[in-house]
């Protein structure tokens, strides 16, 4: 009965995850997760904006990074709590914004809810 009605409640964001998609795309596997696991999220987005620098020749001038950080955090939850709940409207639910909100933000960020993707 119980298994019957967890089926029931799977909507279009169940088999979303960042994570799978980035494991199928190669980018990242088990042992990288494993030491991700041990960085606070302050030292995580500190490394990838060195590493980013790194390139160019530790130069970022020009790109106004602390008015952009809002967005790309927005951007980062958006993700999380797609991939951590059923369907869309608890994704909403949890983030206390609107489903039309929710769905604006899917097309504004692009992110694909897709099974295949």
């Amino acid at each position: 009965m119980w298994q019957k009605k967890r089926n029931e409640v799977k909507g279009k964001s169940y088999y979303y995850s960042t994570i799978n998609r980035l494991q199928k795309e190669k980018k990242i596997d088990e042992v990288f997760l494993s030491r991700i696991n041990q960085l606070t999220l302050e030292e995580l987005i500190a490394v990838k904006l060195e590493t980013a620098a790194r390139f160019i020749n530790h130069k970022l001038y020009g790109f106004p990074i602390w008015k952009s950080l809002h967005l790309v955090c927005r951007e980062a939850v958006l993700m999380f709590a797609l991939s951590s709940t059923r369907s869309i409207n608890d994704a909403a639910s949890f983030l206390g914004i609107s489903q039309s909100e929710i769905k604006e933000n899917i097309k504004k960020y692009k992110i694909n809810l897709d099974k295949d993707s």
